[in-house]
Protein backbone atom coordinates (compact mmCIF):
# COMPACT_ATOMS: atom_id res chain seq x y z
CA UNK A 1 0.00 0.00 0.00
CA UNK A 2 1.45 3.63 -0.78
CA UNK A 3 2.78 4.62 2.77
CA UNK A 4 0.64 5.89 5.99
CA UNK A 5 -2.37 7.54 3.83
CA UNK A 6 -3.40 4.53 1.97
CA UNK A 7 -3.45 3.23 5.45
CA UNK A 8 -5.50 5.47 6.87
CA UNK A 9 -7.71 5.54 4.24
CA UNK A 10 -8.42 2.13 4.63
CA UNK A 11 -8.32 2.29 8.43
CA UNK A 12 -10.94 5.39 8.55
CA UNK A 13 -13.30 3.89 5.08
CA UNK A 14 -13.30 0.57 7.22
CA UNK A 15 -14.32 1.77 10.54
CA UNK A 16 -16.86 3.92 9.14
CA UNK A 17 -18.66 1.00 7.04
CA UNK A 18 -18.33 -1.36 10.61
CA UNK A 19 -20.20 2.14 12.76
CA UNK A 20 -22.48 2.32 10.46
CA UNK A 21 -23.55 -1.32 9.70
CA UNK A 22 -23.34 -2.02 13.71
CA UNK A 23 -25.96 0.66 13.81
CA UNK A 24 -28.33 -1.12 11.17
CA UNK A 25 -28.00 -3.94 13.09
CA UNK A 26 -29.13 -2.43 16.09
CA UNK A 27 -32.28 -0.80 15.26
CA UNK A 28 -33.27 -3.51 12.76
CA UNK A 29 -32.13 -6.35 14.72
CA UNK A 30 -34.32 -6.05 17.96
CA UNK A 31 -37.70 -7.12 16.72
CA UNK A 32 -36.08 -10.03 14.90
CA UNK A 33 -34.80 -11.26 18.80
CA UNK A 34 -38.12 -10.37 20.10
CA UNK A 35 -39.30 -12.47 18.33
CA UNK A 36 -36.84 -15.65 18.71
CA UNK A 37 -36.80 -14.78 22.37
CA UNK A 38 -40.26 -14.19 23.66
CA UNK A 39 -38.74 -11.39 25.97
CA UNK A 40 -38.03 -7.64 25.35
CA UNK A 41 -35.28 -7.46 27.62
CA UNK A 42 -33.62 -10.55 27.00
CA UNK A 43 -34.07 -9.75 23.57
CA UNK A 44 -32.45 -6.27 23.54
CA UNK A 45 -29.06 -7.48 25.93
CA UNK A 46 -28.67 -10.11 22.94
CA UNK A 47 -29.04 -7.26 20.21
CA UNK A 48 -26.58 -5.25 22.18
CA UNK A 49 -24.13 -8.10 22.58
CA UNK A 50 -24.95 -9.31 19.14
CA UNK A 51 -24.01 -5.66 18.20
CA UNK A 52 -20.34 -5.29 20.24
CA UNK A 53 -19.20 -8.88 19.00
CA UNK A 54 -20.09 -7.70 15.26
CA UNK A 55 -17.97 -4.42 16.02
CA UNK A 56 -14.83 -6.22 17.46
CA UNK A 57 -14.86 -8.89 14.89
CA UNK A 58 -15.03 -6.29 11.86
CA UNK A 59 -12.47 -4.29 13.65
CA UNK A 60 -10.34 -7.11 14.54
CA UNK A 61 -10.32 -8.49 10.90
CA UNK A 62 -9.84 -4.66 9.41
CA UNK A 63 -6.69 -4.47 11.83
CA UNK A 64 -5.18 -7.25 10.43
CA UNK A 65 -6.24 -7.73 6.62
CA UNK A 66 -4.65 -3.63 7.02
CA UNK A 67 -1.12 -4.61 7.37
CA UNK A 68 -0.89 -7.43 4.60
CA UNK A 69 1.01 -6.53 1.55
CA UNK A 70 -0.21 -7.43 -1.76
CA UNK A 71 2.25 -7.07 -4.59
CA UNK A 72 0.37 -7.62 -7.41
CA UNK A 73 -1.61 -4.73 -6.87
CA UNK A 74 -1.33 -1.48 -5.74
CA UNK A 75 -2.47 1.88 -3.86
CA UNK A 76 -6.45 1.98 -4.66
CA UNK A 77 -6.85 -1.23 -5.91
CA UNK A 78 -5.31 -2.40 -2.57
CA UNK A 79 -7.68 -0.26 -0.52
CA UNK A 80 -10.39 -1.51 -2.62
CA UNK A 81 -9.36 -5.34 -2.06
CA UNK A 82 -8.82 -5.19 1.42
CA UNK A 83 -12.08 -3.35 2.08
CA UNK A 84 -13.90 -6.11 -0.09
CA UNK A 85 -12.35 -8.96 2.56
CA UNK A 86 -13.29 -7.14 5.41
CA UNK A 87 -17.02 -7.00 3.70
CA UNK A 88 -17.56 -10.68 2.49
CA UNK A 89 -15.71 -12.25 6.02
CA UNK A 90 -18.03 -9.83 8.23
CA UNK A 91 -20.73 -11.01 5.78
CA UNK A 92 -20.05 -14.14 5.81
CA UNK A 93 -19.96 -14.06 9.77
CA UNK A 94 -23.12 -12.48 10.30
CA UNK A 95 -24.62 -15.21 7.73
CA UNK A 96 -23.70 -17.62 10.19
CA UNK A 97 -25.28 -16.28 12.73
CA UNK A 98 -28.62 -15.21 11.61
CA UNK A 99 -28.69 -19.00 10.66
CA UNK A 100 -28.32 -19.80 14.21
CA UNK A 101 -31.16 -17.68 15.60
CA UNK A 102 -33.13 -18.57 12.82
CA UNK A 103 -32.80 -22.18 13.84
CA UNK A 104 -33.49 -21.36 17.48
CA UNK A 105 -36.47 -19.67 16.50
CA UNK A 106 -37.75 -22.46 14.20
CA UNK A 107 -37.20 -24.75 17.58
CA UNK A 108 -39.12 -22.53 19.43
CA UNK A 109 -41.89 -22.23 16.95
CA UNK A 110 -41.78 -25.87 17.04
CA UNK A 111 -42.32 -26.66 20.70
CA UNK A 112 -44.99 -23.90 21.01
CA UNK A 113 -47.09 -25.93 18.10
CA UNK A 114 -46.16 -29.18 19.99
CA UNK A 115 -47.34 -27.81 23.03
CA UNK A 116 -50.14 -26.48 21.56
CA UNK A 117 -50.91 -29.91 19.90
CA UNK A 118 -50.52 -32.19 23.33
CA UNK A 119 -52.97 -29.29 24.70
CA UNK A 120 -55.38 -29.92 22.00
CA UNK A 121 -55.29 -33.86 22.31
CA UNK A 122 -55.63 -33.54 26.01
CA UNK A 123 -58.75 -31.39 25.38
CA UNK A 124 -60.26 -33.79 23.23
CA UNK A 125 -59.46 -36.85 24.84
CA UNK A 126 -61.62 -35.30 28.07
CA UNK A 127 -64.43 -34.12 25.53
CA UNK A 128 -64.63 -37.26 23.45
CA UNK A 129 -64.81 -39.27 26.62
CA UNK A 130 -67.38 -37.11 27.79
CA UNK A 131 -69.37 -36.82 24.33
CA UNK A 132 -69.22 -40.97 24.01
CA UNK A 133 -70.96 -41.20 27.53
CA UNK A 134 -73.79 -38.88 26.15
CA UNK A 135 -73.46 -39.58 22.48
CA UNK A 136 -74.19 -43.32 23.13
CA UNK A 137 -78.07 -42.32 24.51
CA UNK A 138 -81.08 -42.50 22.51
CA UNK A 139 -83.96 -40.06 23.08
CA UNK A 140 -85.41 -41.93 26.31
CA UNK A 141 -81.62 -41.87 27.87
CA UNK A 142 -80.98 -45.58 26.89
CA UNK A 143 -77.44 -47.04 26.29
CA UNK A 144 -77.16 -49.16 23.26
CA UNK A 145 -77.12 -52.27 25.73
CA UNK A 146 -80.22 -51.23 27.01
CA UNK A 147 -82.23 -50.59 23.82
CA UNK A 148 -84.60 -53.70 22.22
CA UNK A 149 -83.27 -55.41 18.92
CA UNK A 150 -85.36 -55.77 15.88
Amino acid sequence: MEGTGGYLALVVVGVAITVVVGQILLRTGQPFLEDVFQNTETSHSINRLLVVLFHLLTLGVLGMISVIDIESITGVQQIVFKIGAVLLIVGIAYGVSMLVLLRIRERRRQQKVSADIDRSIAEQRRGVGRFRRGANTDSEGRTPADQPED
